[in-house]
């Protein structure tokens, strides 16, 4: 029976860890600038952390169906960890190696985006919480919070700025002050998992076969992976777009510090949270497929224009075009795959392909950097734009003719009326 309760407990811990992810990629970038680490460095624990990111995900893959909550727990339990690796990071360069350790075990995550192996989970809880025809409404509704708290952490990046200019802090404790913020919204996303009730534990019965009648197992499998592969390709472009590297790239091109660079990933999450919900809305009347290529596509011309800008202004308004459409895939890419598994499952499919993405993220922000540094500072838009196309043209060639459920039975519907 859906859980409202549980449904909304999801809800609050996703917005509570989004703040302390958006506030990381503003600032992680800038933070590691000002321990005397150079973008190469910086690229490399972006990547360190993602990879620890991937490794989660890949494990809550085959574990999280059997104990979901305590999953979530353990997954709380590690952020924490790195929050706190953030607070007494020293400058030294012989800790390099330690917090490069730090941040692939407490999963910092320098992407500004939550696709972790928590985001996996609670995605596969979701639709055990609704039904069917509310299903994507369901998932849509939870990327829009995450992405406002994406977009209030975002805001939350000027907290070291404010702290200098209005209060004289030195520049260490300006930054130590977020990371003890990070540590804090990590716990309290922690303690609301810990109140899930026994129900998120495992689909009922009377909802697998139910499933099973329309979505056969033998069926099911080669298209998550085919899935699987395609997002990992879709996110190989977004890791070369880490928002750690992207605040450094308006920093170094426009001079653009963290209290403009706040404001600016606040708009850009306002701007991905409203695309949800329109998303949900289109997918709705034209379908999830086409509302996710019709929509992918024109974000990655923005993207690529975007070093062409001849002012920030011009910079900006890219930017934010692109983040107004670069999200509405999102929930309805999420929504096909949890229509397309039985309920027991969800945990797994969910897992596998948000596990693809993040070996892909965890890998191009190394690449990113050292492109960066060795050929030109505007790559990762070019790199990560050019991707995102390649990626749309091919998913968009070998899905369009599968349906989800729902989509299938409306068809049916007009057909006999």
């Amino acid at each position: 029976m859906p859980s409202l309760r549980d449904r909304f407990l999801i809800y609050a811990a996703a917005f509570l860890r989004s703040l302390g992810i958006g506030m990381t990629g503003v600032l992680l970038a800038l933070h590691l600038h000002a321990l005397g680490w150079d973008v190469r460095q910086t690229g490399l624990l972006v990547s360190a952390g993602l990879a620890g990111i991937a490794t989660a995900t890949l494990l809550t893959s085959f574990l999280a169906d059997r104990a979901r909550r305590r999953t979530l727990i353990l997954l709380g339990v590690l952020n924490c960890l790195g929050g706190l690796a953030l607070v007494f990071s020293p400058a030294a360069n012989g800790t390099h190696a330690m917090l490069l350790a730090a941040a692939f075990f407490g999963m910092i995550n320098g992407l500004g985006r939550d696709r972790g192996p928590a985001y996996a989970l609670e995605q596969a809880l979701l639709p055990s919480t609704t039904t069917a025809e509310r299903r994507t409404w369901t998932i849509a509704w939870y990327s829009l919070l995450m992405d406002a708290g994406l977009a209030l952490g975002s805001l939350a990046a000027g907290l070291p700025f404010l702290l200098r200019s209005s209060w004289g802090w030195e520049l260490a404790a300006s930054y130590r002050a977020a990371w003890w913020l990070y540590t804090f919204l990590a716990l309290a996303s922690l303690a609301l998992c810990a109140t899930l009730s026994p129900a998120v534990e495992a689909a009922t019965r009377a909802d697998s076969a139910a499933h099973s009648a329309k979505s056969p197992r033998r069926e099911h499998l080669p298209v998550v992976y085919k899935l699987a592969a395609l997002t990992g390709m879709d996110s190989l472009g977004g890791g070369f777009l880490s928002s750690a590297l992207v605040s450094y790239w308006f920093f170094s091109r426009f001079g653009a510090g963290e209290q403009l660079l706040g404001l600016l990933f606040f708009g850009a999450r306002v701007a991905n949270a409203i695309s949800h919900l329109v998303a949900a809305w289109l997918a709705r009347r034209i379908g999830l497929l086409n509302t996710m290529v019709f929509t992918h596509l024109p974000s990655s011309l923005f993207l690529i224009a975007v070093p062409f800008a001849p002012s920030l202004p011009w910079a900006v308004a890219l930017f934010i075009a692109r983040e107004g459409l670069v999200e509405m895939d999102v929930p309805t890419r999420q929504s096909y795959i949890l229509a397309v598994v039985p309920p027991e499952e969800r945990g797994f499919a969910s897992g596998v392909t948000t596990f693809t993405r993040n070996v892909s993220y965890a890998t191009a922000p190394a690449f990113a950097g050292w492109a960066m540094k060795g050929l030109s500072l505007a790559s990762p838009l070019f790199l990560g734009g050019g991707i995102k196309i390649v990626y749309d043209i091919v998913l968009y060639t070998a899905f369009r003719r599968v349906k989800p459920p729902e989509e299938l039975t409306r068809e049916s519907g007009r057909q006999r009326s």
